[in-house]
């Protein structure tokens, strides 16, 4: 039940004694996977955002020197995907039941005694909705110290590895999701079903695009076809082995900086108090 999740750092298999007695807890981080059950191409399964977010998270949770407490929750498996609605198998939520299901568990988490919660979301479709979520939760809780972050936003390597086109527009079931696929779960990713398609382009010396400063809103079946946005044929597992490696190694990073930070307090700048 615990996936790629290592036993000893996975929530649900402490019990409630165990919970009780964990010492430091206010610095303890409780990390929650949120991800998607969305089409992913012709070539990959739909469990694509949640196998990539517990993959990373589990390698990066091996790698953290046991002194520091984290814990990884059980993933949210379904978010809100109705970009890929048109799709068959594609699971949704709303933004309200996905944004109260957030505050509900944080609810949890704080109750408990845990101060520190990172949202770890791993589906492009709805970064917004985790942090309006994380600004309502500190909101309501002074000091809930709750962390908003996109699975890639790490620093790692992956750019270095895409083409210039694909570093670009790739967007979804491209080159670095079905390269990490082949390094996760390589049985799921059928390669010979693999195709490249990019969003069509836009008018010469046009501001607007589908992602970017000025973006439009779409639906995945306005810019694609086949429900790929960039192009998964030059994936390897080498490729997804090395990337899989460096976004890992960037969540170590992460966990390491969340575990001692510190809620920022005003300084005084003038004798009035200002």
């Amino acid at each position: 039940m615990h996936s790629f999740i290592p036993p000893k750092r996975f929530f649900p298999y402490l019990s409630w004694t165990e919970i009780q007695s964990i010492p430091n807890k206010e610095n303890v981080v409780i990390i929650q996977p949120v991800a998607a059950i969305e089409q992913h191409g012709p070539h990959l399964p739909l469990i694509v955002d949640a196998a990539i977010g517990m993959g990373v998270l589990g390698k990066a949770l091996l790698k953290l020197d046991a002194s520091i407490l984290a814990y990884a929750m059980p993933c949210l498996y379904y978010g809100k995907s109705n970009e890929h609605c048109h799709f068959p198998g594609t699971i949704t939520l709303s933004t309200e039941t996905l944004t109260a299901t957030i505050m509900e568990v944080a609810d949890s988490i704080y109750r408990a005694g845990f101060r520190k919660l990172v949202l770890m979301n791993s589906h492009g479709g709805q970064p917004q909705i985790m942090q309006m979520a994380a600004r309502d939760l500190h909101v309501k809780y002074g000091d809930f110290m709750v962390f908003p972050l996109f699975t890639w936003r790490v620093p790692h390597i992956t750019k270095e590895l895409l083409t210039p086109k694909e570093a670009q527009l790739g967007m979804h079931a491209g080159d670095a999701e079905t390269s990490i696929m082949l390094a996760l779960l390589p049985d799921l990713v059928k390669m010979d079903k693999a195709v490249a398609e990019y969003p069509p382009e836009q008018p010469e010396g046009s501001l607007l695009s589908p992602e970017g400063k000025l973006p439009f809103a779409w639906v995945t079946r306005d810019i694609s076809k086949s429900g790929v946005i960039g192009d998964p044929t030059t994936a390897t597992k080498e490729k997804g082995d090395r990337i899989l490696e460096s976004v890992s190694d960037g969540w170590v990073q992460a966990i390491k900086e969340i575990y001692t930070f510190e809620q920022p307090q005003p300084v005084r700048v003038n004798k009035m108090g200002f």
